[in-house]
């Protein structure tokens, strides 16, 4: 039985990547912050399931500014392969927490690479890169060979994060790899990210339950996909006997106001009734089109994209129209100014 640790297993990749390795039988590791209320709902379902509660699955505490604590992780689980997923991940929200940002998202890498390092394990390691390091992108689409200019904490800190997994690498010898992932959602996906706010705005309203959508820059473009078809891409690029660096991406681009328009019509309503500008939403610097060619995965891992943007914006929004559908939410929702 294969041995998988995850950070960051109780966001949206971390919970997809455990369903997908607990499928193919690894015993599943994950490293959850301690915190006053449960914030495992993502992962729930898996205790819920007999053959996985308590054979494959287990979470331990812990966190990326706990270096000590890394490696006693490390030296007592010996994992064959390293999932870092978690980080500060909101871009906008870096500009307001810039030092934290850089901690947790930059220096933790650096905790992680240098806990296997000392602890001599040769395990496998993923370093979950973004697109939002290519930020004023200097060619389109963007590929492996594309320098990195990024436009925020966050950008800048997954540039660190990046140099930093190919260091260790050439350094040390270690198997480490780099997934450069474009914006990849789904009904898992948080709800201050922008997609799905959107959909949960789209149900709402529909629902009678909200009147108004404030959004920020409609004019960005990204390259959106399906996450748990992201995480797949994650297990192929630990298979590869050496370590690498693969872009994943659908390879074409729409617009936050494409979303927003595709999000309200398939429940049959017209987003510019509904969707107010607020400037509190813009980033001080803008990345204005991210676009990916994931040719080399295509190549190399022999993975390709499968739902496309239209069919991901249905999807989402079905799934929230179902979830405000049930009583609890509906309350929740209804008590809000």
């Amino acid at each position: 039985m294969k041995k998988a640790l995850i950070t960051g297993i109780t966001g949206q990749d971390g919970s997809y990547l455990a369903d997908l390795l607990l499928g193919k039988g690894y015993q599943v590791h994950g490293i959850v912050r301690r915190a006053s209320t449960f914030n495992t709902s993502r992962i729930d379902h898996l205790y819920a399931d007999p053959h996985i509660n308590g054979v494959g699955l287990f979470l331990h505490y812990g966190d990326l500014s706990d270096s000590v604590n890394l490696v006693k992780l490390l030296y007592g689980l010996k994992p064959d392969e390293i999932y870092h997923l978690a980080a500060q991940s909101h871009v906008r929200v870096s500009f307001d927490i810039p030092e934290y940002t850089a901690d947790i998202t930059a220096v933790g890498t650096i905790r992680i690479l240098e806990a296997i390092r000392e602890t001599g394990i040769r395990s496998r390691f993923y370093q979950a890169s973004s697109s939002e390091m290519y930020g004023k992108a200097r060619e389109v689409p963007q590929t492996e060979k594309t320098p990195f200019w990024p436009r925020s904490p966050y950008g800048v800190s997954k540039v660190f994060s990046y140099w930093a997994t190919v260091n260790y690498r050439e350094s040390y010898g270690l198997n480490a790899s780099n997934g450069i992932l474009f914006n990849h959602e789904s009904p898992r996906r948080g709800e201050t990210f922008v997609t799905r706010k959107i959909s949960r705005a789209v149900a709402a309203i529909k629902h009678g339950l909200q009147h108004e959508l404030f959004l920020g820059n409609l004019e960005a473009k990204r390259d959106w996909g399906y996450a748990p078809e992201y995480v797949e891409a994650m297990w192929h690029i630990l298979q590869q006997d050496s370590g690498d660096d693969f872009v994943i991406a659908t390879g074409e681009a729409h617009t936050v106001r494409e979303f927003t328009e595709a999000a309200f019509a398939h429940v049959d309503l017209d987003w510019k009734k509904y969707v107010k500008h607020d400037p509190r939403y813009e980033r001080p610097a803008e990345v204005d089109i991210l676009i990916g060619d994931s040719s080399k995965a295509k190549k190399i891992l022999g993975w390709e994209p499968k739902v496309r943007f239209h069919e991901l914006v249905r999807m989402m929004v079905d799934a929230d129209m179902k979830l405000l559908s049930r009583e609890t939410p509906r309350k929740h929702l209804g008590k809000l100014p």
